[in-house]
């Protein structure tokens, strides 16, 4: 059994990885400064992430809790922008990252998993993609100060992968985390579909998340790496081909698009990591 601390393990796609991994055999210690769901089965200890000492001291192990740690899944932030000023968003987020990073080298851990995001990709897309469906390929265009911060955050695990070429920093681009609870929403969306352009109509169920988080886990990856991570299919029941068209009529299309098949592209997530998400809202509603 390998030990692994959660960052965020009380959020809501935290407590699907704490969960699923606890589920497929790992020790699991859970640092937040929110407390746990009930029956969580994980350790858990508050945690200031701003603070390198005690991002230090969670690595390494906290007094009679646990003794080191084997792997770290870094998900606590500020998840969107909007909801802190935009300067303590930044500021949180990224001195966080930093930390984690930093300390995960110290303390000799060479397998990070942690969440960027899907707004490195250009979101919300007032201004167009370059095409779709979007991918790993293009330059990061970030468009809000949470998104600057998750771009900075990949430039940094780029560097320190340079600097330790033993270390693995894999960024999974998350799209919208969604509950099962939230899918009763779903349709409604039908009557809208601008209100969900701003992520080509993309969500990922937090279930295929926590999936995401633990095949990144176990790949034999090393240096860093990013990668979109969606369900498979759209929010909406039109084909995505057709929502294309009819609001993106100018943005090249680089390969076919079938049914209602995910408009950000989980392909090479797939190709690498073996990602095959397994759960849709079509199945809750």
């Amino acid at each position: 059994m390998s030990r692994v601390v959660v960052t965020g393990g009380s959020g809501k796609l935290g407590r699907a990885v704490v969960e699923d991994l606890a589920t497929h055999g790992y020790e699991v210690v859970n640092v937040d400064t929110a407390l746990p769901p009930a029956g969580q089965k994980a350790v858990f200890s508050r945690v200031d992430l701003t603070d390198l000492g005690e991002v230090t001291e969670a690595f390494t192990g906290i007094d009679d809790r646990y003794d080191g740690v084997d792997a770290v899944v870094h998900l606590a932030a500020i998840p969107a922008p909007g909801l802190r000023p935009s300067g303590a968003t930044f500021a949180n987020n990224v001195v966080a990252t930093h930390h984690v990073f930093s300390a995960a080298r110290r303390a000799g851990i060479t397998n990070v998993v942690w969440a960027s995001s899907e707004t490195v990709l250009g979101l919300p897309f007032e201004t167009p993609p370059p095409y779709v469906p979007v991918d790993e390929e293009y330059a990061v265009r970030p468009e809000s100060t949470y998104s600057l911060g998750k771009a900075v955050e990949e430039e940094m695990a780029r560097h320190f992968t340079r600097w330790d070429p033993s270390l693995k920093l894999i960024g999974l681009r998350f799209s919208n985390v969604m509950d099962v609870a939230d899918y009763a929403a779903f349709p409604s969306f039908a009557d809208d579909p601008r209100s969900r352009i701003w992520n080509l109509w993309g969500y990922i169920d937090a279930r295929d998340g926590a999936l995401a988080v633990r095949l990144a886990l176990e790949s034999d990856l090393t240096g860093f790496e990013a990668f979109i991570v969606a369900s498979p299919d759209t929010v909406l029941e039109r084909p995505s081909a057709e929502l294309v068209a009819e609001y993106f009529p100018d943005v090249p299309v680089r390969r076919p698009i079938e049914g209602r098949e995910t408009l950000l592209s989980i392909d090479k997530a797939r190709r690498l990591l073996g990602y095959d998400p397994q759960h849709t809202w079509r199945d809750e509603v």
